[in-house]
């Protein structure tokens, strides 16, 4: 008689989202559930691509949400709206209805709030004691951090930003962390201590999804065909929360400074023009991303070349975010530690030592690929080290107590 034998199940991992009830945390929800079930492809996701098959990634079946948030719409509420706006597609919130409804248990109240008396440390303490309960509740091997809320202005003086709590918090629990958004989380001075002597790995900063990765692309291609760019334009119409946000002009100027980068890095100069926002609630998360690039040829003929970009931005955002989720856990499985570098395709402003056009980019990436399947070695080329290099135990300045690392 055939004896059964049971399979251990996998370990399961967390992703933990700041801004836990937005459109991009939502897609990101519903898109899992909804790749994991077979009900749509994993299009846009290069962690399903064949270079990362066998590199030890948590299968997207593994991952468990929850998150932080100010606001009260519940995700299926959200998912609902996004439905209508033609963001996901019709039917699947109910599809996913019971995923949304496990992500959503999963979400506590984020902060600072208008008349919170909580100060810096209470506010990260408590956050930080979020993350070990979900961790622990969950049964979780390990947990990442996924900054997706909306772009706040830079941070100025030394009090910290809402993003900068929650990246503190996030290395006080022991969890590798994500900035996808251009805020200043983990790059406030304040933290570059706790960063470095975390023994966590991190990435970031601002996802690079439309018109700036289409500026990585075209901006080698100028540069290696010796064609002299002398402005180079932009515009964004968006709406939504993130449209509402960058009709600050701070949060717009923090936004901008990672497009220029591109340009500047690749172009090996700075061209005349700027990046211009306009919040345009009508169109809600659609954006039409528009260039004007005047270049000279040959004997100085005068060129120009224009791009139109209209997108969904948290139908671009997303599956990055669950492919920043999936490789930052496995690095930290790994035993790495300190800014991956390697990631730097999926930012326009990335951490560590990295190059800035895309091709550059996305090479590395599958090297790093390549470097998980054989689990932790010392980094050649960005600032990440393997935790083996590290010592065992590491002071965690932001609350002035000894924990292990990790």
């Amino acid at each position: 008689m055939p004896v059964s034998v049971s399979l251990p199940l996998p370990p399961r991992v967390g992703v933990w989202l700041i801004g836990a009830r937005g459109s991009v945390a939502t897609t990101v929800v519903a898109g899992c559930a909804a790749v994991t079930a077979g009900l749509h492809p994993p299009t846009g996701l290069v962690t399903e691509t064949p270079a990362f098959a066998d590199s030890g990634l948590p299968d997207l079946s593994t991952l468990v949400f929850g998150g932080h948030d100010t606001t009260d719409c519940p995700l299926p509420k959200r998912a609902e709206q996004l439905a209508a706006g033609g963001v996901l597609p019709a039917g699947l919130p109910a599809a996913v209805e019971a995923e949304l409804g496990a992500a959503e248990r999963e979400i506590r109240p984020g902060g600072p709030v208008p008349g919170d008396t909580r100060g810096e440390e209470r506010l990260i303490d408590e956050f930080a004691a979020d993350l070990r309960d979900f961790v622990r509740r969950c049964g979780l091997a390990r947990a990442v951090v996924v900054n997706v809320a909306s772009t706040e202005p830079a941070a100025t003086g030394t009090e910290l930003p809402p993003s900068s709590l929650y990246a503190a918090a996030a290395l006080r629990a022991g969890c590798p962390y994500v900035n996808f958004t251009p805020s200043t989380g983990l790059h406030h001075p304040a933290l570059a201590t706790v960063a470095e002597s975390s023994g966590l790995p991190y990435a970031g900063r601002d996802g690079k999804t439309g018109q700036t990765l289409l500026r990585s692309v075209l901006g080698p291609m100028f540069a290696q065909r010796a064609l002299a760019v002398r402005a180079w334009s932009g515009s964004n119409l968006l709406g939504g929360g993130d449209g509402a946000a960058l009709a600050d002009p701070a949060a717009a100027e923090a936004k901008n400074a990672g497009k220029e980068r591109v340009l500047a890095d690749t172009l090996g100069t700075t061209p005349e023009g700027r990046v211009h926002i306009d919040d345009v609630p009508v169109l809600g998360d659609w954006k039409t991303a528009w260039d004007h690039v005047a270049f000279d040829g040959f004997l100085g003929v005068r060129m120009i070349l224009q791009t139109i970009w209209q997108g969904c931005d948290s139908a671009l955002a997303a599956p990055l975010v669950l492919d920043l989720a999936r490789l930052v856990a496995r690095a930290h499985e790994a035993g790495l530690s300190g800014p991956l570098g390697e990631l730097a395709f999926f930012f326009k402003d990335p951490v560590g030592d990295a190059p800035s056009a895309l091709a550059e980019q996305h090479a590395q990436l599958e090297r790093f690929a390549r470097r998980l399947r054989g689990g932790a070695e010392p980094a050649a080329r960005s600032g990440a080290r393997s935790r083996r290099e590290t010592p065992g135990r590491q002071r965690d300045h932001t609350s002035g107590s000894e924990e292990e690392s990790g």
